[in-house]
């Protein structure tokens, strides 16, 4: 069934490939002899379209096999659109290449070359097209269960954390995990993956539940049973996936060169780093102070609003943790009442959230210009001043609270290695809505993988996530 699944779309992909190529190539034929751009053509050189569908068909035939060499039906996980489109570049500059050879042994001053020119051009941006569309598709039906493979995930250490995190981080994958087994971990759950058994629950699991995919993340001590369980899951038809532990380091922090074939591993670090801080930084303060400059009148309107409804301060400071566990103080406009503080053990068993968080959805203590601060997330606006002096970012980890941090295990520390962030995310996948763990999964992949596509793509979904109010409280 996975097979035939892969299957199935390979084929659709390179049917869409074909019609897309030959659109391309008839694009670029009126590019040339109806639009005649760059150079005119005289009525003696006029080729019809019909000597040309030769061309394109061989054209299409040797695009598919360069594409199918390159692996751009390979299918990997985690592949970006941009990956794609250097793929499909490539393949049309190879592909034209052949073409302008065989038509220079066949027929040297019959087709134009410049038309050649014009189809590799109009072969990349509708190929490109194409492939985003059907990704804007794909993540359309994942995200309502449809074409999304169901995990089982074994072992729940700290690689088989990194393995959720960066399924939690990357919906587009197209995993959706059902639960993880392990004999050693007591949790009932792992922020939102459930505890199934030990790991000799695991062929009833395979009869029991729906499981594309077993991923399998026990330490290199355990190969007997790893080669136990892979014969498992073959025996019902389940791909079984073993990720190597690499004597417990976590496959994330991994760093493989070569020196003349052989392999060295060693341990990455935190990529916001060097050249990468200083441009990250940059951007911090360019945005920020033009946020403050542009928005000061609505600073002032909300200022003027919190006070007149409310007495007390417009701005709420309160101490948060930063980058390596060093304090400093937040600035936020006031949403509650200025007694807030003191009433909070009124409303202790109010709280919805799970682990060390505390949240209300509908808090008594706000205030109304507080409830709308809040929906639209505008009392956050103040942290601008936080990030252009540096305490802050603009993506990062969530300013964590004193109280939070006490009660972290040594895991959780991590997510202290960086800046923490206005926005992450832990703001684009659900905000209030995630439990603790989630937010920690999110933080460590983002700190682990930083870049700066990445900090621009948090940035643009942030936009419509604040504008909905999702989780917003």
């Amino acid at each position: 069934m996975y097979r035939s699944y892969r299957a199935w779309l390979t084929l659709g992909l390179a049917l869409l490939d074909t019609l897309l190529i030959n659109v391309a190539f008839f694009i670029a034929y009126h590019a040339r002899y109806e639009w005649q751009l760059i150079r005119p053509v005289g009525e003696a050189n006029y080729v019809p379209l019909r000597e040309y569908i030769p061309v394109s068909l061989i054209l299409t035939a040797i695009l598919l096999v360069v594409y199918k060499v390159e692996g751009l039906y390979a299918q990997k996980r985690g592949t970006s659109w941009l990956d794609e489109v250097y793929t499909i570049f490539i393949g049309a500059l190879a592909g034209i290449a052949v073409m302008i050879v065989i038509t220079f042994f066949y027929r040297p001053y019959f087709y134009s070359r410049l038309l050649f020119g014009y189809a590799g051009i109009s072969v990349t941006l509708t190929l490109s097209l194409g492939r985003l569309i059907v990704r804007q598709i794909w993540g359309y039906l994942r995200g309502r269960g449809i074409g999304v493979d169901r995990v089982l995930v074994v072992g729940a250490g700290e690689i088989g954390r990194a393995i959720m995190r960066n399924i939690m981080a990357l919906p587009q994958l197209g995993y959706r995990i059902v639960g993880f087994i392990d004999d050693e971990v007591r949790e009932k759950t792992i922020g939102r993956f459930p505890s199934l058994g030990g790991t000799k629950d695991l062929p009833r699991l395979l009869q029991e539940i729906t499981v594309d995919e077993v991923i399998i993340t026990l330490p290199w001590t355990s190969h007997e049973e790893i080669v136990k369980m892979v014969a498992q899951c073959e025996r019902v038809g389940v791909q079984a996936r073993i990720v190597p532990d690499l004597f417990q380091m976590s496959l994330s922090r991994v760093d493989v060169e070569e020196v003349g074939g052989i392999p060295l591993l060693g341990v990455k670090e935190v990529s916001i780093r060097g050249w990468n801080l200083a441009l990250k930084r940059a951007i911090d303060v360019v945005v920020s102070a033009t946020t403050l400059l542009l928005l000061s009148p609505l600073i002032l309107l909300i200022v003027a609003l919190t006070k007149l409804e409310s007495p007390g301060p417009a701005l709420f400071r309160q101490t948060r943790i930063g980058q390596n566990g060093k304090p400093f103080t937040l600035y936020k406009f006031r949403s509650m009442r200025p007694e807030a503080e003191e009433e909070l053990s009124e409303v202790r068993d109010l709280n919805e959230a799970e682990g060390v968080f505390f949240k209300i959805r509908e808090d008594p203590r706000c205030t109304r210009v507080g409830r709308v601060l809040r929906r639209l997330s505008l009392d956050e606006l103040p942290q601008m001043y936080n990030i252009l002096r540096g305490e802050m970012s603009l993506v990062g980890p969530r300013p964590a609270l004193l109280r939070e941090v006490e009660q972290y295990e040594e895991r959780h520390r991590r997510r202290l290695g960086v800046l923490p962030g206005l926005t992450g995310l832990w703001q684009v996948m659900g905000r209030s809505d995630l439990t603790f763990d989630e937010m920690v999964m999110l933080d460590l992949f983002y700190a682990e993988n930083w870049s700066l596509w990445l900090d621009l793509k948090i940035m643009l979904i942030t936009i419509p996530t604040v504008l909905s109010g999702k989780g917003a409280y």
